[in-house]
């Protein structure tokens, strides 16, 4: 195929122009050469799809089978990237995100639940949270691409070349060490996808011709949280200790869910179907997930090739405070009556 990837440069986007040069295909990558490398044997176009002369320089005598879309946040910006590429391209792959269905994660969800409503013109001055910004983003591409239109949800994300920096945090605090604060239940049931497993499956999708639209968020079940813990002693090599602390005492300690310890979702009715997701439609469409074990692996030696900074994840808004950790274990330590985590 040819194809033009908007963004290519960072974790997805990188994820998609690896995969496709790997297939053999032809690859126009469209960034503005800020946040990451570009792929070596893709062709290159500078230019920021908020700029109309830079969309009019991209399409002009060009012409492709499909566009990958891996970065677009505001729909008023995806509906003017979609309307400049109608007629120079056959189908159009946007990667919006799990978050923009409204019942999510309170609930189960599958291809045919709500969306956040969001007009498909909504701009980044509009007072529209993020994840109806996605929902927005995907009436955008519907309504401004005259061609064949398939779009992805994901669940959460791993893999080499993390964005946000979940895994990444984890595997640098366990490579450090010591008795580590590890959050609710280690049987707690997860659901993880490797953004390369997502990137092969939507190009598989687009040589098939597919349209529509499917929730890729894994294969259910297929760590656990101590599971996974385990996974990042095992890979980093490390004499961590994970120290299993109640959701409750985390609570009152004011540990916030989900950043401070990444991918930590409370039992509670507000959590309740974060790793519940359906994503049956597309396993049966040949979705293959490779093991989490493997991720981990994977992304561990990322960190170590790459000498990816240990801080990194604190200018995501990810990752506990040492100082916080420590008192934390020590106050667990003393209220159960052992000596764990209180050095």
């Amino acid at each position: 195929m040819r194809l033009l990837v908007l963004g290519g440069s960072v974790f997805l986007g990188h994820a998609f122009v690896s995969e496709a040069l790997r297939q053999g295909d032809l690859v126009t990558t469209f960034n503005r050469g800020r946040s990451g490398t570009d792929v070596p044997g893709v062709e290159i176009v500078r230019g920021d799809r908020e700029n109309d002369d830079d969309l009019r320089r991209l399409v002009e005598g060009r012409r492709w089978d499909a566009v990958v879309d891996t970065c677009g946040y505001v729909p008023q910006v995806v509906g003017r990237s979609a309307r400049a590429l109608s007629g120079h391209a056959d189908a159009y792959l946007f990667v919006s995100s799990i978050h923009a269905y409204a019942d999510w994660p309170e609930h189960r969800v599958d291809e045919g639940s709500a969306l956040h409503p969001c007009p498909s013109d909504a701009g980044p001055d509009s007072d529209v949270p993020y994840n109806a910004l996605k929902a927005g983003c995907e009436r955008a591409v519907e309504a401004g691409f005259d061609g064949r239109v398939l779009i992805l949800n994901p669940g959460l994300i791993t893999g080499p070349r993390e964005q946000v920096p979940r895994l990444t945090w984890w595997l640098t605090r366990i490579a450090s060490g010591g008795p580590v604060l590890a959050p609710g239940d280690p049987g707690r049931a997860m659901q993880l996808v490797d953004a390369r497993d997502i990137a092969a499956f939507g190009l598989d999708r687009l040589t098939a011709g597919t349209t529509g639209r499917f929730l890729v968020s894994g294969v259910p079940g297929n760590t656990a949280f101590g599971t996974l813990l385990e996974e990042c002693v095992r890979a980093t090599g490390s004499d961590a200790a994970p120290v299993w602390v109640d959701d409750a005492f985390l609570l009152e300690r004011g540990v916030a869910e989900w950043t401070e310890l990444p991918m930590w979702a409370p039992h509670g009715p507000e959590m309740a179907g974060v790793w519940l997701p359906s994503s049956d439609k597309a396993l049966r469409a040949g979705l293959r997930c490779r093991p989490v074990a493997e991720t981990v692996r994977d992304t561990w030696a990322w960190i170590r090739d790459e000498n990816v900074a240990a801080d990194r994840a604190a200018e995501r808004g990810q990752g506990i405070d040492h100082e916080k950790e420590r008192r934390i274990l020590a106050a667990w330590a003393a209220a159960h009556g052992s000596g764990a985590g209180a050095g």
